[in-house]
């Protein structure tokens, strides 16, 4: 069935319905992931947002069970060139057209993804609709009065209800409380594996009630949506800061920058693949990492002053080295080198850090695991 998408600047594409039927708002963006696809499809970060593949070629090895993140895809929406119209893989247990439909998912194939890439780098990511069997009218009439990404709290629609436990692989080594900001299947592999056992504990938990758990460590996850909505989760970091080492990934390591005190911002179109590669500004080396955000920790905001503009290649000078906070001095650690962002920081007179991208590598490279055993450490567990 012909299929529409419509930009909320009103540029259209054309494509083939491959997904469920009906209409799909949210946020346009695109995805450099090669492989890997259904991990990106079921990762929470991704509500609320239509996720535009790069790669012309998805869906050949198809679905299987054990690639999922979460229990159901969690993105709005799939855009991609070419569907492949067979799977073959040992692992296989499905088509991704027949999963994404059993799903609920609004999904075209057909699509010129490389003039909607261009777009979305050149405009910025922008809501959008996109449907089959609907009126066109109808579809653009939803495109421009979807709500863009600022100021929405979308964590309150993939966090967990409840706490639930997370058993470690043999003894126990540790004790984690890991804050459920929309957190990844896989995330809680790496750290059962090291032996920790995982208590998983709702977004909006206060920071008594997990003092109370006693934990060894705080786990701050990954997460969709804008950071600064998130008042309670942003009070209840401050309330643990100094009391329990605390390590954040993606959405988490943003949240650490609003308990110190400093400002995030909306991206122009946000990091989304895994190939981007970050700068270690401690240790000079390069990562290829995973990453799926759409904003960042401005270090400059805790400064007082204003970022110096880029020029060239990016360098260490567009991040401030250290910034003071109620929590005493804080490093930048990590740089993204294809735009500069703040990647990584560290509180130095506390055990407290974060990081901007994934680094369990579901999907993505290996290079960032240790982080984990960096968090192990942190604890006095190694």
């Amino acid at each position: 069935m012909r299929g529409l998408l419509i930009l909320a600047d009103g540029t259209r594409f054309e494509g083939e319905s491959v997904g469920a039927a009906g209409v799909a708002t949210g946020e346009a963006v695109f995805n450099t992931t090669m492989t890997g696809y259904q991990e990106v499809f079921t990762d929470p970060s991704y509500a609320g947002q239509v996720v535009v593949m790069t790669s012309p070629h998805i869906g050949n090895y198809g679905v299987t069970a054990a690639d999922d993140q979460a229990a159901s895809p969690h993105c709005a929406g799939v855009v991609v060139r070419s569907l492949s119209r067979r799977a073959s893989s040992w692992r296989g247990q499905g088509e991704l057209s027949d999963y994404l439909a059993a799903a609920g998912v609004v999904a075209l194939t057909g699509v010129d993804t490389r003039r909607l890439t261009r777009h979305l780098r050149a405009r910025g990511a922008m809501p959008m609709a996109m449907g089959a069997g609907v009126d066109e009218g109808e579809i653009l009439t939803r495109a421009e009065s979807a709500a863009p990404m600022q100021g929405q709290d979308l964590v309150g629609s993939v966090t967990t209800r409840d706490p639930y436990e997370a058993a470690p692989d043999g003894p126990t080594r540790g004790r984690i409380v890991a804050v459920d900001l929309g957190i990844k299947r896989d995330i809680l592999t790496q750290m059962t594996s090291r032996g920790l056992a995982v208590t998983v504990v709702p977004a909006t938990t206060p920071a008594r009630s997990i003092l109370e758990l006693a934990p060894d460590g705080v786990f701050l996850s990954n997460g969709p949506g804008d950071p600064e909505p998130l008042v309670d989760t942003i009070k209840a970091v401050r309330g643990i800061l100094g009391r329990v080492p605390i390590f954040g990934i993606c959405l988490g390591h943003q949240i650490l920058g609003l308990a110190l005190g400093a400002r995030t911002y909306k991206l122009p179109f946000g990091h989304h693949g895994g190939n981007h590669p970050v700068r270690n500004l401690e240790t000079g080396r390069v990562a290829i990492t995973s990453q799926n955000h759409g904003f960042a920790v401005d270090l400059w905001s805790q400064a007082g002053q204003a970022p110096p503009p880029r020029s060239g290649v990016p360098g260490p000078d567009l991040l401030p080295a250290r910034v003071g906070s109620d929590f005493g001095a804080i490093a930048a650690t990590h740089q993204n080198l294809n735009d500069g962002t703040l990647e990584g920081l560290r509180f130095l007179d506390l055990p407290a850090f974060g990081v901007q991208f994934h680094p369990e590598a579901a999907p993505g490279p290996h290079d960032a695991v240790h982080l984990f055993d960096q968090f192990v450490e942190s604890m006095g567990l190694a």
